[in-house]
Order: structure tokens, then sequence, then C-alpha cells
């Protein structure tokens, strides 16, 4: 299965994950008298429509190059990743402003069973969380692992809606609003997870130098070609699932200018071979006496 697939695969999972459990929680959030249950509800909505963002985002990025793409189109991901951000940030202001709206509004108790709908759901984000992130680095995909944080931002609104209800419930008449302010935390938690998941997208549009075990690797496979004396500068960008390389390796000079030039082919080629996540590959030889 090849990286594009395996990200795929994931994020229809998430899709169909998200679609009924948004269900689920605003038709309990109704009947069980839970705010933090229909907030939850709000952030799996909007979790549905960032899916389908990956989706499309993931589709594109994995376009081939063209006349006026020669890089391919990779660098759409991390701008879809830009705008799941959006989503996430969106869905923590609704949540924020209607829970400081329903802790000052008088209302019933939560339903007690509410609460085993919230630890069936719990369990099931943590887990979809662990799938799609580990489908993230298998396909060194950016927006699949925003759509994986996602996953994980829902489990703690979850938790923290957990809380709230128990401690309402547990405390009784008066404490009602326990499980808006539940809510309003999930609210901020989701705030702090958008960052962390904005900076690393950030990174690869600015070509941060985030991949040093990569450049590691990439020297170690460059010295095992005949010919290679050794290596100097290695730039690496990311493109969506690929990384793009420009690296510069020296070569005797008493060679001719055929034979560099054959070596670096070899190189090239070997690099793509033994490192598949390699994308485009300039390779610039460097003259040496020793």
């Amino acid at each position: 299965m090849t990286n594009e697939q395996t990200a795929v695969k994931a994020t229809y999972f998430s899709i169909v994950g998200n679609i009924s459990l948004a269900l689920i929680k605003g038709l309990a959030g109704f009947f069980g008298n839970s705010y933090a249950l229909i907030a939850d509800a709000i952030e799996s909505t909007t979790d549905i429509f960032a899916s389908f963002l990956v989706l499309f985002g993931i589709k594109y990025s994995n376009k081939p190059a063209d006349e006026n793409h020669p890089y391919g189109h990779g660098r759409a991901e991390p701008l879809i990743t830009f705008l799941v951000v959006g989503f996430l940030i969106t869905s923590a202001t609704i949540i924020a402003y209607e829970s400081i709206i329903h802790i000052g509004t008088p209302h019933e108790l939560p339903k007690p069973w509410t609460l085993i709908v919230l630890g069936t759901i719990i369990i099931w984000k943590e887990y979809s969380f662990r799938l799609v992130m580990k489908r993230s680095v298998e396909s060194n995909s950016s927006s699949l692992k925003a759509d994986a944080w996602h996953h994980r931002s829902d489990a703690i609104t979850s938790v923290a809606a957990f809380i709230g209800i128990s401690i309402a419930l547990f405390l009784g008449k008066g404490y009602e609003s326990a499980d808006d302010w539940a809510a309003l935390f999930a609210a901020g938690f989701i705030c702090y997870n958008s960052y962390l998941i904005f900076r690393p997208a950030l990174g690869e549009i600015m070509d941060e130098h985030l991949n040093e075990d990569l450049i590691i690797e990439i020297r170690k496979v460059a010295l095992m070609v005949n010919g290679i004396v050794n290596t100097e500068k290695c730039f690496i960008r990311k493109a969506g699932m690929k990384y793009h390389v420009e690296l510069h390796a020296t070569v005797n000079s008493n060679i001719t200018v055929k034979e560099g030039h054959e070596i670096s082919h070899v190189l090239k080629d070997t690099l793509r071979e033994i490192i598949p996540e390699l994308g485009h590959v300039l390779i610039h030889i460097e003259p040496t006496d020793y």
C-alpha cells in the first residue's frame, strides 16, 4: 500500500467515525441535558469538514509534477493543515462562547446515563487517535497528523465533559454549571492543540531545518556508493509526503566529468531506492584530492 493509499484509508476512517459520533453526542446531549456533550458534538461536526479537507489535501498534494509545478503539489498539504487549524479554533470559540452563556443560565442536571455514552466515546476516540497517528507517521502526512490530533482533542473534551457531569451529579443542585465549566476548559485545550498542529506545518512552509535524522541517513547511504569520497552540504525541504534533497558530494578530482556525472546518477538512484520517501534529489559534485 502506497503512502497516499494509507493516508486516504485513514481519512475515510476519520470521516465515518466523526459523522457517527457527532450524531450520538448531539442526541445524547439534547436528551441528557448536557451542554458539554452538545459542545463535544459541535467539535465532532467541525471534525467532519476538517477530515474532508484533509482528504482533498492528500489527494491534491500527491498529484504528479507538471510544467507549472516541477516539484509537485506537496505544499498543498500544510496549507490544508492551516485550514484544519482554523476549524479547530472556530469550534473552540463557539464552545467557549456558549459555555459562558450557559454558566449564568439556570438549567437541569445532566442525566446519569450520559456518563456511559461519554466513557464509550473516550475509548473510541483515543483508539482513533492512535490509529490515525500511526498512519500519519507511516505516510509522512502533516495534514493526517492534524486529523489525528482532532481525535485526541475530541477525547480530551469528552474527558472534560465526563468530569464536569460527574461533579454536577455527585454534588447535586447548585453545581449544574460544572458541566459548562468542563466545556469551557475543553475549548482552551482545543486552542492549545491547534498551536501544536500549526507549528510544524508552518515550519514545512518556511523550509525550516527539522530533518537532522534524515540528513544523517542520507550521508550514510551516500558513502555506500562507489566513487563518493564524502558529503558536504545537505538541504532538505518537505513537501507533502515527500522530502526534496539537495546534496553536495565529493569525488576524486582526477576522474573525468563524464565519470563524475555517472556517479551522481548512481548516487541519486541509490538514495531514492533505499529511502523511498525522497522526492526530487539534486546532486552537486565537488572535487577533492583525498
